[in-house]
């Protein structure tokens, strides 16, 4: 159930509209990778693209963005046994530096820049506004879902006490 929510919430943000590259993946990848069995956590973010890509589009640099958001699932699993503030903010961090070298070198190697040391360095700096941008929002989003599922899960674990002592 869970899963199917993650997939769910990540298809529709990213059909709302937002700035380039300010989308919940990766943040949602991390949270799959440090909630939901290791299977699982791969699927979410597989299945949440591919659902949305058949409306907004395929490219060919796809298999580097999809890969890094699986990559985001794997950073997922060093928090799932501490889930800290730090811990959470590190993993958000590195899986958007992750994103930015592979979907970049993507692009380079896909034909979009020469291929050259120059068009590759040329593709990384014209790259660097978006990797702002999708920092922020793994961190927005990663703040948000870790948050909002902890308080949640306290939640029910309350009632379902006070349901046994009452």
């Amino acid at each position: 159930m869970l899963a199917v929510s993650l997939i769910l919430i990540g298809i529709l943000l990213r059909f709302m509209p937002h700035a380039d590259n300010f989308t919940p993946v990766a943040a949602i990848a991390l949270f799959a990778g440090a909630y939901l069995k290791r299977r699982h956590a791969i699927i979410v973010p597989l299945a949440l693209m591919a659902v949305s890509d058949i409306f907004i589009g395929v490219h060919n640099v796809l298999i580097f963005t999809w890969g890094s958001f699986v990559l985001a699932s794997f950073l997922g699993l060093f928090i799932r046994k501490n889930k800290s503030f730090l811990r959470i903010t590190g993993m958000s961090l590195l899986s958007s530096l992750v994103f930015f070298i592979v979907t970049n070198f993507g692009v380079w190697a896909m034909g979009w820049y020469p291929p050259t040391l120059a068009g590759l360095v040329n593709c990384y700096i014209m790259g660097l506004p978006f990797l702002r941008d999708f920092t922020v929002s793994t961190l927005l989003y990663s703040a948000v879902f870790f948050t909002a599922y902890e308080v949640i899960a306290r939640r029910v674990k309350e009632t379902r006490l006070a349901k046994v002592l009452l």
